[in-house]
């Protein structure tokens, strides 16, 4: 289904009972809403699981470039409202984790518990950001694709048949929506208001992941009183396409901790 944001087009996927407690999940820069299908099947029955691809993203619409964090947590805002989801778990991987600390903050009706995945508060700075909205914006997605591949998975995965879709994933992005959610990012600093957060919170890393290492998830998810953190060995920024089975155990522990379901 397509929910309108202020003219711009979210492409979601709902599944579950609409009574279900809810599961919110927003992906990385450079995926989709494809980024949680070996996850999904591993999850208790009875949940309502809803996923979208942001703007500039999948199948939703591309506005021009450059996008801000706020127009991000919006995004998710409003698919939340659409479907009048309330008290979710809401589940963010990288940027999508960032979306998850705006929302908590903005709308804490919305999220009552969330799970922080390779993620942080802060992630890179303005100048490596720019380099990579140059490369993008100059050369396409196809050019920068193996370097982030490298970042984004642990050496027993990256190389190997099951890495393809995902580089064609990314190669896939339109520029101006990878560009756009770049931009984003750089101008992000959630270290005040995330450190204002008082709901159960996971953080998830990967001993391997380069682009946000274990210790900076760590110290991102130190900011919220009584949060859990937890490392999976061997894998990179997407261990739930690495090892799905090891990231649904965490997350089933989360929900059963939290009184979710």
């Amino acid at each position: 289904m397509k929910i309108d944001r202020d003219g711009v087009n979210l492409q979601v996927e709902v599944s579950g009972p609409e009574d279900g407690p809810a599961i919110v999940f927003s992906n990385s820069l450079g995926t989709t809403l494809h980024l949680w299908d070996q996850v999904i099947p591993l999850l208790p029955e009875g949940l309502r699981l809803v996923r979208y691809d942001m703007r500039g993203h999948g199948q939703s619409d591309v506005p021009d470039p450059p996008y801000t964090m706020g127009q991000l947590v919006s995004d998710a805002e409003a698919v939340c409202d659409a479907l009048n989801v309330r008290d979710c778990l809401f589940v963010g991987l990288s940027v999508g984790g960032m979306i998850a600390q705006g929302l908590a903050v903005k709308r804490p009706d919305i999220i009552r518990a969330m799970v922080l995945s390779n993620t942080a508060d802060k992630i890179g700075n303005k100048a490596l950001w720019e380099d990579r909205i140059n490369a993008v914006t100059q050369q396409g997605l196809a050019a920068i694709a193996d370097g982030v591949m490298q970042r984004w998975f642990g050496s027993d995965f990256y190389g190997t048949p099951a890495m393809a879709q995902w580089q064609q994933m990314l190669s896939d992005t339109p520029a101006a929506g990878y560009a756009g959610v770049c931009a984003a990012i750089a101008g992000t600093d959630f270290y005040t208001p995330t450190s204002g957060l008082r709901i159960p919170t996971l953080g998830i890393a990967g001993s391997q992941d380069k682009s946000t290492p274990p210790d900076l998830v760590r110290e991102t998810v130190d900011l919220i009183p009584g949060s859990q953190f937890a490392l999976m060995q061997r894998a990179g920024h997407l261990p739930c396409v690495e090892n799905p089975t090891a990231f649904a155990e965490l997350l089933n522990k989360f929900i059963a901790d939290t009184g979710h379901l």
